[in-house]
């Protein structure tokens, strides 16, 4: 953001039950996520945006380009999955439960074995203590339902309807979501463009912010023109 703010007008939005949004709600479902990206533009009178997602955010920006396509103008994801059934094991295995109540049961040691596990899912020395940050906002039913909901959702059969232009970045040594998701997005927005990091994980904008800077910034700056 500080990079793209020095020539746009940026926004972050924590989804309802992260980081500093609300986390007394009944549901956590990607569509709830979708629809709040409508309330907030229309709140602060934003007509039409090009949307930036990473991981289910980017799941949550092309279903927004999909319901709400007036309201977006370009839109790029990261990581993300295309299909629920793309996820890492133990991520679609948190998405229930008694699982996922273990886990914050034993949040103390489910924060240490995140740590340990840390190198592998990103390079970048900041990334334990950014994801331990995000675990201590985050309540069980947040995280519970959310993961739920993305394990079941597919936008295969819909992202034929997405005309606007569409960037998919993937690492390749992604171990969170399925590193070849790009193949499906490509498959469903024939005119799409796909930047690969064969050295990067599901992290690109952390290992290697700079090359993933210029292809974003490269991809906002074009003009739109829709297919």
């Amino acid at each position: 953001m500080g990079f793209l703010g020095r020539q746009y007008r940026t926004y972050a939005m924590d989804f309802w039950g992260f980081g500093e949004s609300g986390k007394k709600r009944d549901s956590y479902a990607v569509q709830d996520f979708v629809s709040l990206v409508d309330q907030f533009m229309e709140r602060l009178g934003i007509i039409r945006a090009p949307l930036v997602g990473h991981s289910m955010g980017g799941t949550v920006s092309l279903s927004v380009a999909i319901q709400y396509p007036e309201r977006v103008s370009k839109v790029a994801v990261v990581g993300s999955p295309i299909y629920g059934s793309s996820l890492a094991l133990p991520l679609k295995l948190a998405g229930y439960r008694f699982i996922a109540s273990m886990l914050f049961n034993m949040m103390g040691l489910f924060r240490l074995g995140m740590r340990i596990a840390s190198p592998l899912i990103c390079r970048d020395p900041r990334f334990p203590d950014m994801m331990d940050r995000d675990l201590s906002r985050t309540t069980l039913e947040s995280f519970l339902l959310s993961i739920a909901s993305l394990r079941r959702t597919d936008l295969r059969g819909s992202l034929g309807t997405i005309k606007v232009p569409t960037l998919g970045i993937y690492g390749d040594r992604d171990v969170i979501v399925d590193p070849r998701q790009w193949q499906p997005l490509l498959d469903g927005v024939p005119h799409a463009r796909i930047e690969r990091f064969p050295n990067a994980g599901h992290f690109p904008m952390l290992e290697e912010p700079d090359e993933f800077m210029r292809k974003l910034k490269e991809f906002l700056d074009a003009e739109t023109s829709e297919a």
